[in-house]
């Protein structure tokens, strides 16, 4: 039996970042305060870096720093960033350290122009492409993987737009959508599998693309789509052209985005994130309901699968545990102390909604188990008599190599342990995972869906680890 150390990082998986652009019609408009908010919408993708890039008169500005974006752009910088075509992008580390070089949106300014890229995902195959490019005299100041692909766009700009998107991600592997502005253009794009997701949307003149559909309804647009894997977008003053890339591939979207990343007012594909979790709460007590007194969710993204838990089974719903909203990432914290401390104040328990009672607790994963534990305790040292755990996803087993902040296989509590071993480990009375079949039943029923993390087996080659 394998017992991990409590991590300086919170017990849960990341995303890597949100993009958000827009383009207005009106040359003589300012677009950047509408990324700015769109950014606020996509804040929960990340939080160490935030920036932003316009386009006035074919010349691109950009301002990025270290933060929220709320902290990173006041009032007064916002308004110096003119042009009525601008991209917005808000990190959080898989690839490349946490600092301001690795700060997107990356620009690079050539003879033919200016372009900048927002990305969300990892490349597969950045490290290959680096060194032809380095081979090749390109320099790079960062080590972000992103910077690989605004900097082979622009050696190829020389084709073209169309032709040097296209040369682009067909050299490209992994996951990827992408924001990219020029001079004069507003592009999305989306890798061959759909793996990470970018959508379409309209606004009183003008267009959006965004990482979520819930940012697109903050700046007062209309969702239009969503980008087709392996499609390009370009959106200018004249039109608004759509091609496709690669040959038709397997559809592969994260099955995280509908378990944890994505705000639940989102719509990702046609599912609505909100009732899949709904949906997946339900099957989880058809599959392995428990006698109890009361299900409570832990914050925020377990909250509807314990409500679609306690309507499955007849539990009464209650909050029972509090998140505190002004706690950050643990591992924000300058020493290991304030980090415990950090941790130990996230989360607290309505003692009076638990005491005595038979409680299911509905997490969306369990990854190192460290926060499962803890939760545990608390629960039971505020009077729980019992404590179930129900996770409506399947155990997470292996790294993700697409974009998501995965610890190594060996660190994954569910790698290499039975469920009974984890289930005296965190201290509970019972525990019980979705199966696969169930949270595929939860978001469509159709597949179509990246199940790695779950599985081990990936929509296209990775280098394991």
């Amino acid at each position: 039996m394998k017992f991990l150390p409590e991590s300086d990082n919170e017990d849960k998986l990341h995303e890597e970042c949100g993009v958000f652009g827009v383009f207005l019609n009106d040359p003589e408009r300012d677009a950047a305060s509408m990324v700015f908010y769109g950014l606020l919408s996509l804040q929960h993708r990340g939080q160490e870096s935030a920036g932003i890039a316009t386009a006035k008169d074919k010349a691109i500005e950009c301002r990025k720093g270290m933060g929220l974006a709320a902290d990173v752009f006041s009032s007064g910088i916002i308004e110096q960033l003119k042009g009525s075509a601008a991209i917005g992008h808000v990190r959080y580390s898989t690839q490349g350290a946490s600092t301001i070089e690795n700060a997107q949106p990356f620009v690079s300014r050539f003879k033919l122009g200016s372009i900048a890229v927002a990305h969300n995902g990892t490349l597969t195959n950045a490290d290959v492409v680096r060194e032809l490019l380095e081979d090749a005299g390109i320099g790079f100041i960062s080590s972000s993987d992103s910077e690989v692909i605004v900097n082979l766009i622009a050696k190829n700009y020389k084709k073209g737009l169309e032709r040097a998107l296209t040369d682009t991600i067909q050299f490209i592997k992994g996951s990827y959508a992408l924001a990219l502005l020029t001079g004069d253009a507003l592009v999305g794009a989306r890798d061959p599998n759909g793996i990470r997701p970018l959508c379409l949307g309209q606004m009183d003149g003008g267009w959006i693309l965004a990482s979520e559909s819930c940012a697109i309804d903050a700046v007062g647009g209309v969702f239009v789509r969503d980008i087709e894997p392996g499609e390009v977008v370009i959106i200018n003053r004249e039109q608004v052209l759509s091609f496709s890339f690669s040959e038709k591939t397997r559809r592969a979207v994260c099955a995280f985005e509908y378990v944890y990343f994505a705000r639940p007012d989102s719509v990702i594909d046609n599912v609505d994130v909100y009732g899949a979790r709904i949906r997946a709460g339900e099957i989880l007590g058809r599959e392995s309901a428990v006698e109890a007194d009361l299900v409570i969710g832990v914050p925020d993204s377990g909250v509807p699968a314990a409500i679609g838990y306690g309507r499955a089974t007849g539990t009464s719903f209650g909050l029972g545990i509090v998140k505190s909203k002004y706690i950050g990432r643990t591992f924000i914290s300058p020493n290991q102390i304030q980090r415990e401390k950090a941790v130990s104040v996230k989360h607290n328990v309505i003692a009076s909604e638990v005491r005595g009672k038979r409680v299911v607790i509905i997490d969306d994963s369990i990854v190192r188990g460290t926060t499962s534990r803890r939760l545990v305790a608390i629960l039971k040292a505020a009077g729980a008599r019992e404590v179930h755990i129900r996770v409506c996803s399947p155990p997470v087993k292996c790294p993700c190599y697409f974009g998501i902040d995965t610890p190594h296989r060996k660190d994954l509590i569910s790698n290499g342990n039975s469920v009974e071993e984890l289930c005296k480990s965190l201290g509970a009375d019972s525990l019980a995972f979705i199966s696969v079949e169930g949270l595929l039943e939860a978001l469509d029923g159709q597949g179509g869906y990246c199940l790695g993390c779950f599985t081990g087996e990936y929509p296209m080659p990775v280098q394991s680890n």
